[in-house]
């Protein structure tokens, strides 16, 4: 074991395993929840399926895991962020060079609207 271990990069958080979630944990200030996150199973696939979550489901991921909502609300946070800097390496790497960036207003206004219209948004549109 490293006495210090590195946080998993953001860039492919979605192939996080459990141990990587419990890194980035410590790394919010979350970390008091990185053992039951473990028990439950939570990796970056099931972080990334969270966006899909229906307010039933986070209700009871929030339950399972005894986490209080302004935690749970941080967690949100820090994982829009994650998929911001992922979406952003991906542009880097993967817009098509005949992509004009002014296309990117147009992606904003649309997740602004999509943002508005649900409560508990987690999911980030490119």
């Amino acid at each position: 074991m490293m006495s210090k271990e590195r946080p998993p990069e953001p860039l492919d958080f979605f192939i996080w395993t459990v141990e990587d979630v419990g890194l980035w944990l410590e790394e919010i200030n979350l970390g008091s929840y990185r053992q039951i996150f473990k028990e439950n199973g939570v990796n970056g696939e099931y972080l990334e399926g969270m966006s899909m979550f229906t307010t039933e489901q986070i209700l009871r991921f929030i339950r399972r895991c005894h986490m209080k909502w302004g935690d749970f609300i941080t967690l949100c946070k820090e994982l829009r962020r994650i998929k911001v800097a992922c979406l952003k390496g991906e542009q880097k790497i993967r817009r098509p060079w005949w992509a004009p960036s002014c296309l990117s207003v147009v992606f904003v206004k649309v997740a602004k609207r999509n943002r508005q219209s649900r409560v508990v948004s987690l999911k980030l549109e490119p």
